[in-house]
């Protein structure tokens, strides 16, 4: 296998921002100090942090240049997130934590994904035999599965951390008592949910103060989650699955707190304290695929997202995807998706439930026998039929094709790398844009709606679809917190929000990076497209204005306009020795990279 054309030379964009300091701008006019600069793309030394948002990745930073690790820095980053990125992410979610430990040289992994209560049933969803509508699962007390969240910074700290949970939840707790300032992407998303918002007081009192939208430029203030944070800090994270707070839950989702006025139907659900009690994450071995003479680490199932960006890339290893005109790469990119989708529908669930081949889906053979359906200047049709892991067939579909069920799309992801090499990559999530839209009361935080990650009824008719609800049951994800390793040591951590696109994007700023050449900030500004076994390819505005669609139309694709795909985040270790962090320059009003030591030496 030849090697990964990863480019050795920084952009101008890169070397710039390298040399902006990563810590609070200078103290305003009025004294009360700004947020913290923006950008998106550092470079330098003692360990690095990409996010979302720039006083997450700032607490994230601080707890670097303390001496704590990139656990340690993952934790408190994640619950700064749960402060300002409160409709991506929170306590009252969960998600996927992929961790590389530089002294042991190995990739561990922990399933936080929510949980269904023991009662659920495959008609979960259903009434008299039929679907419900999706909106009532998603606003609903029906839709929120256990949290995993609390229980994953528990996990990760006992396993690899160096610092108490109490110690890392103060920046955030402080965050939230004092306040961050709001910008346009929150406003944004708290009008998107301002209709459902009104509909729960307790939500419409803390997200639409006064009754009205957040203003940009002011500050937003939580400190029911300063308290909530303050009572796990001095309690431990068990206080949230038995106690006072858990009660707090349970009650919540059975009775959803609704405005009497409200003419929306909100099903209550029948989650229960014994749910919260039987709650645990699990310690479970990465995927794992060799790509360009690589080693490419990620989430097996309850998530889709390792093996199907594994399928993804195994697909694509014997075509040298840097060498290809953009629009063949972009052929191929899309076919690969489409087939790997195909395959994820029919095969991943949670294995706790069902028999997933991981290692069939994983295996070289199985991808060789389907890359063959793609053909140089002729696009396949969605729904594509799977093949079978077990029994690989050359250029073979088995059974019927089946559409690719609906995912929400927001969630948050972040990258963390330390001065001693070891890196972390960890997407969380409470599901859609504000998630169930059902706050808490008294406590701050929004609950999940995860549950509507499963499907509702078997995709197709008389298809066997492993991802229908059990009792106990994790929904399939396609978070895909990704590592890749050379010869044992980092290159890269990479990962996206974005529903069943961070599948997709993960895999297209893989390839834009170790094929294309693009430095990672690059890879990841690229625009983006999301093919998903779906009749027509998502593409963002530049690559839909762009001769670049008359081309692929020309062999067959279909497409349909996305605005925004993803909000990807990464890091990477430079050959002499510096930590990169690169974060989108636009997407979600861009995402913060930060580095311990912009300058000077180890």
């Amino acid at each position: 296998m030849h090697r990964p054309a990863v480019a050795r030379t920084l952009p101008l964009l890169t070397v710039v921002a390298a040399l902006v300091s990563t810590g609070a701008a200078p103290p305003s006019a009025t004294g009360t100090p700004a947020p913290p600069a923006k950008v998106p793309v550092a470079a330098g030394y003692g360990g690095a942090v990409a996010s979302v948002d720039a006083d997450a990745s700032a607490v994230g930073i601080a707890v670097l240049r303390s001496g704590g690790n990139a656990v340690d820095a993952a934790v408190a980053t994640a619950a700064a997130l749960g402060v300002t990125e409160p409709y991506s992410a929170g306590i009252g979610g969960g998600g996927y934590f992929v961790h590389y430990d530089a002294r042991s040289q190995r990739v561990h992994t922990i399933d936080g994904r929510e949980t269904a209560p023991a009662s659920a049933t495959e008609t979960l969803f259903q009434e008299n035999g039929q679907p419900i509508p999706f909106a009532e699962g998603q606003t609903s007390g029906l839709g929120v599965g256990v949290p995993g969240t609390p229980a994953t910074w528990k996990s990760a700290l006992d396993a690899w951390g160096t610092r108490s949970l109490r110690s890392l939840l103060k920046p955030a707790e402080k965050l939230a008592r004092d306040g961050f300032t709001v910008d346009a992407t929150f406003r944004a998303q708290t009008e998107l949910n301002e209709a459902r918002f009104r509909d729960f007081p307790d939500t419409a009192e803390l997200f639409l103060s006064g009754g009205s939208l957040p203003v940009v430029g002011s500050t937003f203030k939580n400190p029911d989650l300063a308290d909530t944070y303050a009572e796990l800090g001095r309690k431990g994270t068990g206080a949230l699955y038995r106690g006072p707070l858990a009660d707090d839950i349970v009650r919540t989702v059975r009775t959803p707190p609704v405005d009497p006025a409200a003419t929306r139907r909100v099903r209550p659900g029948d989650l229960t304290a014994g749910d919260l009690r039987a709650y645990a994450t699990k310690r479970q071995e990465p995927t794992r695929v060799g790509y360009r003479g690589l080693d490419v680490y990620s989430m097996a199932p309850s998530s889709s997202g390792g093996t199907t960006v594994g399928e993804a890339l195994n697909i694509l290893e014997r075509t040298d995807l840097g060498k290809l005109s953009q629009t063949q790469y972009l052929h191929h990119f899309i076919e690969a998706s489409r087939i790997s989708f195909a395959d994820r529908g029919r095969w991943v669930g949670d294995p706790a439930a069902v028999d997933v081949p991981t290692r069939g889906l994983l295996s070289q053979r199985f991808a060789d026998s389907r890359a063959c359906l793609i053909a140089p200047e002729r696009a396949l049709t969605s729904p594509l039929a799977p093949g079978d892991p077990r029994h690989p067939v050359p250029c073979a579909t088995t059974g019927q094709a089946a559409p690719t069920t609906y995912e929400g799309e927001n969630t948050t992801h972040l990258t963390v790398a330390d001065r001693w090499g070891n890196v972390v990559s960890y997407t969380l999530t409470i599901e859609s844009t504000g998630g169930s839209a059902i706050t808490v009361p008294g406590r701050g935080f929004l609950l999940n709606n995860e549950l509507t990650d499963f499907s509702f009824a078997p995709a197709a008719p008389g298809v066997p679809d492993p991802n229908l609800p059990g009792p106990g049951k994790r929904p399939r994800s396609s978070m895909s917190p990704t590592i890749v390793l050379d010869d044992g040591r980092p290159v890269l951590a990479v990962g996206s929000p974005g529903g069943a696109t961070i599948i997709t994007t993960v895999l297209q700023t893989l390839t834009g990076h170790l094929d294309r050449g693009l430095p990672l900030v690059d890879a990841i500004a690229a625009p983006r497209a999301s093919q998903r076994n779906q009749a027509t390819t998502e593409l963002e505005p530049a690559l839909w204005n762009s001769p670049l669609r008359a081309e692929l139309e020309a062999f067959g694709h279909g497409f349909r306009l996305n605005p925004e795909i993803g909000a990807a985040t990464g890091v990477q270790r430079l050959p002499d020795g510096r930590w990169l962090a690169a974060a989108e320059t636009s997407r979600r009003g861009g995402g913060s990279a930060m580095v311990v030591r912009p300058q000077g030496r180890p």
